[in-house]
């Protein structure tokens, strides 16, 4: 069997009796074409099953594909798990795709290889939670086309669309402090690149290569200097869960005292810390307080409303494709920064 053959513009135009160019021009519905012979390209172009340009010879006349990638580090089911994930997204399509760009998402993992490297893409967006977008710049720095990066670390060439990751942790950590709180512990996110669950202590933050999870850490040590924890492989429940046990259950701890407050760095981890504890048989906020960051929807019973960080992650995400459409028309665009707002919810109380 062959492959059928694909109808073309010229043939369109010589069955409507016109040249190419008008038929060019009726087809895309620009310029001046009479009624009649625009009706009459539309017929022929019926005819012969020619539904407009082959994209791949426009993408070479342009000297662009029209696609943005965007990288993330996990799978894409425990991305789109991720209701931050989710609005930074929609945030980005609903700028980039009015201008007339696609979205292609990109999964990258800790191997040797990326599908950066080599993929038609015109500029890249990366999000700085993950502990190897330092690398994905240089990859794509190299590659010579613009790059966007979401909370990621300041670097020459990259616009930034920032958070204030520090000074919001430093804020839960101090509303723990007026409750009282003196035995606190981080649950963080990815660390780095070994890709591996551990107990947070100096030699572990020093050997960190995630941005956003560093920052966190940096704005509870201004209020907790010598604070601890678990650094888990990602924001998601299960991930959460595993680390309240390990921070919370007598026979899994290393430390004499279970803490009395939880600093998780997003609202998934903390939903898993909560769901550990009620397991253990404590009571939140009674027994444990918990804080997250992120301000999204939990859908489960057993957590209810965090006292959290709500974070602008639409802003964030619309506020990057701004920028790559800036870029990708040759204007200027400048990093910017959004501010989180504290809520209290239903997780915090008083020390015991």
């Amino acid at each position: 069997m062959t492959e059928p053959v694909r109808a073309t513009l010229a043939a369109v135009a010589k069955l409507a009796g016109v040249s190419p160019s008008t038929a060019s021009l009726a087809f895309n519905g620009s310029g001046p074409v009479a009624e009649a012979t625009r009706e009459r390209v539309r017929q022929a172009a019926l005819e012969l099953g020619y539904d407009g340009p082959d994209p791949r010879a426009r993408s070479l006349r342009r000297g662009r594909s029209g696609i943005i990638g965007v990288v993330l580090e996990e799978a894409l089911r425990e991305a789109f798990r991720d209701p931050m994930n989710l609005a930074m997204l929609d945030g980005i399509a609903d700028v980039t795709g009015a201008a007339g760009n696609s979205l292609l998402l990109l999964t990258e993992s800790a191997g040797p290889g990326s599908a950066l490297v080599d993929a038609p893409i015109d500029a890249a967006v990366l999000f700085g939670c993950s502990p190897v977008v330092d690398d994905k710049v240089r990859i794509v720095q190299k590659r010579g086309i613009p790059v966007v990066a979401i909370e990621g670390r300041p670097l020459p060439g990259v616009v930034d669309v920032g958070l204030d990751s520090r000074e919001a942790t430093r804020a839960l950590a101090a509303h723990l402090h007026d409750l009282g709180h003196r035995r606190v512990a981080l649950v963080t996110l990815e660390l780095d690149r070994d890709r591996h669950r551990g107990v947070l202590n100096p030699a572990r933050i020093d050997r960190a290569t995630s941005f956003t999870a560093l920052e966190r850490i940096r704005g509870a040590q201004e209020v907790y200097p010598s604070i601890g924890g678990v650094a888990t492989l990602g924001s998601t429940i299960d991930e959460g869960r595993l680390a309240g046990h390990a921070l919370l259950d007598p026979g899994a701890s290393e430390s004499a005292e279970r803490p009395t407050a939880i600093i998780a760095q997003s609202d998934l981890l903390a939903a898993g810390v909560i769901r550990a504890a009620h397991e253990l048989g404590l009571d939140v906020p009674g027994d444990l307080s918990v804080v997250g960051f992120d301000g999204v929807r939990v859908d489960d019973p057993l957590v209810p409303e965090l006292t959290t960080m709500v974070q602008p992650g639409l802003e964030k995400g619309r506020a990057a494709g701004r920028a790559l459409v800036d870029l990708l028309a040759g204007r200027e665009a400048r990093s910017v920064a959004f501010t989180s707002a504290f809520r209290r919810g239903a997780t915090t109380a008083r020390a015991r």
